[in-house]
């Protein structure tokens, strides 16, 4: 397919979609479900043709990797959400104001219609995955933008929805189309994106023109703090799993860690010890270490690498390069703010140690960046626990490990700040992607009609008495 072919068919799409949800715009929990139930199955029935696939793309990537993180977090999403869809969808009854009293209110939720969902390279089915679920509880049509870095992926997950799901309930557009500001234009009741902060600002830029509003899961450097109550040794096996998934290139990975300043070599010893106990001394030739997707995100990282050597880090390399892009652990100590590292979402096997001299020094490091996707904290001190969760702002946090919070999808999930905005997993997803509609029903002995002019009456009088009191006279317009 050309690309003005590819971007007819997007266009055509989106049209048919609108029309039929202008058709059909109040979907039932039992068509809700069923799709969910559908979308499920074939979850199951193609879990090892797209660990193949997404394997391929990205040269090699444990298959555990995809079925544990990228499956097995489609399964529960959406386990979850069939449990508690039909109590989401209720209007909710809302009291009135006391002005109003005996009348009805509530609030309902509706469908906002066609919903486009931008999916990222490093998590292409479960982040896809995960926007569609929500949209589909919430009754809306769905168009998928995946990466033009999956192609075997984007093929596999197309072939997979088309059995179960017509185009005009959900669509997949692959690498196909030249500009992918094209899918981002669209006028979409709603978009969700995956992706870089820089990225998120031209779709966001794009939805503007349309005023189509955005959820928008943009990364950061989450920092990884190890207090000084806590055992270092488990700290390390729990970053270091962090780093060695999906070989670091996942959105809420561990991108650097503060620890006591006095423990500082001791910790990249010991994150070198641990690297091998889960990897081993060659992790080129281990099948559950995956690689760094392409040539392109290899090369970043050496750069990265190279600058911050340039500039004076010391780098310990966790295990032996091998062939291929398998790239082991590498542990940058004694590195500065100047370095790149410390400037940019390392989104690999990169991990800056820095020391840290107390609550008051962490809460400085972090609060001197962009607010972060993710936060973990090691720590059995409940007081500076609370402190660092009060005094720093992160899209979600995970305590004594890393990256669990994002896989419990009875809680929502979003970033804050340069993190991103909204939120999407479970309620707050459903809630994110419906329209949220105030109902009033006046009774029709309610009389209203004594607050229409022509005004004065004692009523008004009375009631503005209430709720206003009385006005200070000694204030006059001169005064500004």
């Amino acid at each position: 397919m050309n690309h003005e072919m590819a971007a007819q068919r997007v266009a055509r799409v989106f049209a048919m979609q609108r029309e039929a949800f202008r058709a059909q715009p109040h979907p039932s929990l039992g068509e809700r479900k069923a799709r969910l139930r559908a979308l499920r199955t074939q979850l199951r029935r193609y879990q090892d043709v797209i660990a193949q696939a997404m394997s391929a793309d990205f040269g090699h990537r444990s298959a555990v990797d995809t079925k544990f993180l990228d499956l097995m977090g489609c399964m529960l999403h959406i386990n979850h959400t069939l449990k508690h869809l039909g109590g989401w969808m209720k209007p909710s009854r809302r009291p009135t104001e006391l002005l109003f009293k005996g009348n009805q209110l509530r609030v309902e939720y509706q469908a906002k219609g066609v919903v486009g969902v931008i999916s990222a390279w490093n998590f292409p089915v479960y982040i896809a995955v995960a926007g569609l679920v929500s949209a589909l509880a919430a009754g809306n049509r769905v168009m998928l933008k995946m990466s033009e870095f999956n192609p075997r992926t984007n093929a596999v997950l197309k072939r997979m929805l088309a059995e179960v799901f017509d185009e005009t309930q959900v669509a997949l557009v692959g690498g196909e189309l030249e500009d992918p500001g094209l899918f981002s234009s669209l006028p979409f009741d709603h978009m969700v994106f995956t992706g870089s902060p820089g990225v998120g600002r031209l779709v966001m830029r794009a939805a503007a023109a349309n005023l189509t509003p955005v959820t928008l899961e943009l990364g950061g450097k989450s920092p990884a703090v190890v207090l000084a109550d806590y055992d270092l040794s488990d700290a390390a096996r729990r970053i270091v799993h962090g780093k060695g998934t999906n070989c670091g290139q996942i959105c809420i990975a561990p991108d650097y860690a503060l620890v006591p300043s006095g423990e500082v070599e001791r910790f990249a010893s010991e994150l070198r010890r641990q690297f091998q106990a889960l990897y081993g001394a060659r992790p080129a030739h281990n099948d559950d270490y995956s690689s760094i997707i392409d040539d392109r995100q290899y090369q970043r990282l050496q750069g990265l690498l190279e600058d911050a050597r340039a500039k004076g880090a010391h780098v310990t390399v966790c295990g032996e390069p091998g062939p291929g892009r398998k790239m082991p652990l590498h542990i940058l100590t004694r590195v500065t703010p100047q370095m790149r590292v410390m400037q940019e979402e390392i989104f690999g096997p990169l991990l800056p140690v820095l020391g840290h001299d107390g609550l008051d020094s962490v809460v400085t490091q972090i609060n001197g960046g962009q607010r972060p996707l993710a936060l973990y904290i090691f720590s059995t001190d409940t007081q500076s626990i609370d402190r660092l969760l009060g005094q720093t702002h992160c899209g979600g946090v995970t305590i004594n490990d890393w990256g669990w919070h994002a896989l419990n999808h009875a809680a929502p999930f979003g970033g804050t700040g340069n993190s991103g905005m909204g939120n999407y997993h479970g309620e707050e997803g459903f809630r994110e992607l419906s329209h949220a509609r105030t109902v009033f029903k006046r009774r029709t002995w309610f009389p209203t009609h004594l607050f229409h002019p022509p005004f004065g009456g004692r009523l008004q009088k009375l009631t503005l008495k209430l709720y206003l009191g009385s006005a200070d006279s000694t204030v006059n317009l001169e005064d500004n």
